[in-house]
C-alpha cells in the first residue's frame, strides 16, 4: 500500500506550510491525484484518517480527493484524448505519437484552517 507513504509526504508538506502560515489546525484539504499515480482514493482517505487521528492540528479535518483522468495530445493530428485502460492510442487518427497532458499529478490544491 504505497498510499500510506504518499500520504505521509502530503502530511509533512502540509504541516510545514501550516507552521509557516501560523495556523493552529487544518479543517479541510483538497488533494488532486492523477490516475497514473496508481494511488487509490479510498486508500488515500484511509491513510489521511490514520495521520489525522495522530496529529492534533489535523484532527477532524476533511479530505477531498479530485481524481484526474489520463489525457494525452496526439502529436500527429493535435487531438486531446482520454487514455482508457492505459491504451495511448489517438481516438481521432489512431496514432501512438503523443504527449501526456494530465494524469501524473499528486498535489495539495488548497487547504483551510484556523489560527
Amino acid at each position: 500500500m504505497h498510499e500510506l507513504g504518499l500520504m505521509q509526504q502530503v502530511v509533512q508538506i502540509l504541516q510545514a506550510s501550516v507552521q509557516k502560515e501560523g495556523l493552529e489546525r487544518v479543517n479541510y484539504v483538497k488533494l488532486v491525484v492523477g490516475q497514473m499515480t496508481a494511488a487509490q482514493p479510498d486508500a488515500l482517505q484511509f491513510a489521511f484518517e490514520v495521520f489525522a487521528s495522530m496529529e492534533n492540528w489535523l484532527k477532524g479535518a476533511v479530505l477531498e480527493i479530485e481524481e484526474r483522468e489520463i489525457k494525452a495530445r496526439c502529436l500527429d493530428c493535435g487531438e486531446l484524448f482520454t487514455v482508457v485502460e492505459y491504451r495511448f492510442i489517438c481516438s481521432e487518427c489512431g496514432s501512438l505519437n503523443h504527449e501526456l497532458e494530465s494524469g501524473r499529478e499528486l498535489f495539495i490544491d488548497y487547504y483551510e484552517g484556523d489560527k
